[in-house]
């Protein structure tokens, strides 16, 4: 192996220590969770495990891999019910099943935008999306986070067939999308609308069917990602759309032609927590409940602003940006896990630590949080 491309590789890395992102694995066992993404606490759910654990008896047939791509041995009833059956719950005509919901946004984005059409991407986008639009031929330009005016302005310079992307819930800040206006901009310029619903499924609409069915704008958005390791505490991914739009991706989406379809454990899964979201309604509301009294509480201390309202995404920013790392280090001391979000993930002068309330945090929980970060500060 050379030693030349060994030595580039430790430079990389040091120059990134250097500037204090070094990423490392960690584990986090034992300490109270204010940092993963399983807001309804499925992931750890005896009720789903129960569940998941009984319906797989049903299938027992089928092997527990899926074998191959869907296009040659990996196909089975198993797929095709339970696309059936997240097209019905989101008022979509068709679902396509990806492994991932990076997966998921690189294969629909990658495929779907062709040379000579325009693709609009919030800034504020996840990095699969801008990955998927690196493997695209259309023309792409970001506009500013959350404004309708720059995006709106930014659409004169459109050519062919226009796309608009956005997150519903953005993963970073915790805020919204101007989804009705967005949508009503779109309309007007014949533009397809696509958001990711990876934030809001499992939180929104009546039976956590996510942000564009609480809004009521199924008919106005062409495409919905919706992924499965968040609120549903599964894995994997559904690209929502018209049926012309699932053929058009099983067709020309290298992402699902070139991998291996998801493993029958994780498709049981899936069908088991989409069976349980809908009673989950109070508990969507307490993780709400739970994450505003975090954010008044926490708005009441010096030294610290917590944004946004209205959130279970909160992102705190300290006066002295340059301790966050040593005070999240003291939060986990304390047996809190929460993790500080830094540049390249943020952009330089943003950085934050990221809390994340869940239905299961406890009032206690939330105070005690809300003491050990006073305390750091």
């Amino acid at each position: 192996m050379s030693n030349v491309l060994l030595n580039r590789l430790q430079q990389k890395l040091a120059e990134r220590a250097a500037q204090g992102n070094l990423r490392t694995l960690k584990t986090s066992s034992g300490l109270v969770d204010f940092c993963s993404n399983d807001y309804l606490g499925l992931a750890r759910s005896p009720e789903l495990r129960a569940l998941i654990h009984k319906e797989e008896l049903k299938y027992k047939h089928l092997p527990l891999g899926a074998t191959g791509s869907r296009l040659l041995s990996g196909n089975h009833g198993l797929f095709e019910e339970l696309e059936q059956q997240i097209a019905g719950f989101h008022g979509a005509e068709a679902a396509l099943l990806f492994n991932s919901g990076y997966t998921a946004n690189v294969g629909l984005l990658s495929a779907l935008p062709q040379r000579g059409d325009t693709v609009f991407y919030d800034e504020a986008s996840h990095a699969s999306m801008k990955d998927g639009l690196r493997l695209s031929f259309a023309k792409a330009y970001s506009f500013r986070h959350n404004s309708v005016d720059d995006l709106r302005q930014k659409m004169k310079l459109a050519t062919g067939q226009v796309y608009v992307l956005v997150e519903s819930v953005y993963s970073m800040d915790g805020d919204q999308a101007p989804l009705q206006q967005l949508a009503a901009l779109c309309a007007g310029q014949q533009a397809a609308l696509i958001v990711d619903e990876a934030h809001a499924v499992g939180l929104y609409g009546e039976n956590g069917e996510g942000l564009v069915s609480a809004l009521g704008l199924e008919q106005e958005v062409f495409a919905q990602v919706i992924t499965y390791g968040k609120a549903l505490g599964s894995h994997g991914a559904a690209i929502l759309g018209p049926e012309v739009l699932r053929q058009f991706l099983i067709n020309y989406s290298r992402a699902f032609i070139y991998t291996t379809g998801l493993p029958t454990h994780a498709l049981v899964a899936l069908k088991c927590a989409y069976t349980l979201l809908p009673a989950l309604h109070e508990a969507r509301e307490q993780v709400k409940r739970r994450a505003q009294l975090l954010y008044q509480k926490l708005n009441k201390l010096s030294g610290i602003r917590c944004t946004p309202e209205g959130s279970v995404i909160l992102s705190v920013f300290l006066h002295q940006p340059e301790k966050l790392k040593e005070l999240a280090a003291a939060l986990q001391q304390k047996g809190f896990d929460v993790r500080p979000v830094l540049p390249p993930t943020v952009p330089a002068g943003t950085e934050r630590l990221r809390v994340i309330v869940h239905a299961f945090n406890t009032e206690e929980e939330i105070e005690g949080l809300v003491q050990a970060i006073a305390q750091g500060t």
